[in-house]
């Protein structure tokens, strides 16, 4: 018997964490959601000059970290508080290598076609970022947040400057579900768009 209780603390403490929402001290509502958290500030900045003063946001990122400790590789969905509208971010960031921007990055689910992204023509940086990649169609947007919803996981592919193969990292896609939900809770308490 104490085996069985053993092993189901075990599995429990193996589960993705997941909870009730909480202030954070950085003056944000946060909530885990399984791989993801989601966050949205205080405050609304509507004359904000970045993303961050008017939105709010879920990320999960890779298992490979670089050397500040962060996730090499990061997928975030960013929803406007003043409009309501969803966007897409791929973040870029191992310690050696930047992203290549004349090869295109791929976005697979397993038993479908690679999505191919290419710089200029569906994908673009934003607010003085340089490893932070938005996703400019709006109809893509739509088709890969969809899917997103369906699935346990992507791959992305990057390409990196001088390397020929492209880095490989799967990112878990367990939490967008809830951090979507977390984010239309959370993104306007002033007045609804």
């Amino acid at each position: 018997m104490r085996h069985v209780a053993c092993l189901a603390v075990f599995f429990c403490l193996a589960l993705p964490v997941s909870a009730e929402p909480f202030h954070h001290a950085f003056g944000e509502w946060r909530e885990y959601s399984r791989d993801w958290l989601a966050a949205c500030p205080d405050a609304i900045d509507e004359d904000a000059a970045d993303f961050y003063g008017y939105s709010c946001f879920a990320s999960t990122g890779s298992a490979t970290l670089n050397s500040a400790g962060l996730p090499a590789y990061k997928l975030t969905l960013i929803r406007n508080r003043l409009n309501g509208e969803l966007d897409i971010a791929l973040t870029v960031a191992p310690d050696k290598g930047s992203y290549d921007p004349a090869r295109p990055m791929l976005v697979r689910f397993a038993g479908a076609a690679p999505i191919t992204l290419l710089m200029d023509a569906d994908l673009e940086t934003r607010h003085n970022t340089a490893n932070q990649f938005f996703i400019t169609n709006a109809h893509l947007r739509q088709r890969l947040v969809e899917t997103m919803k369906e699935r346990a996981a992507l791959t992305l592919a990057v390409p990196l400057a001088g390397q020929q193969k492209p880095v490989e990292t799967r990112l878990s896609l367990q939490g967008v579900m809830g951090s979507l939900d977390f984010m239309a809770t959370y993104a306007r308490k002033v007045a609804q768009y």
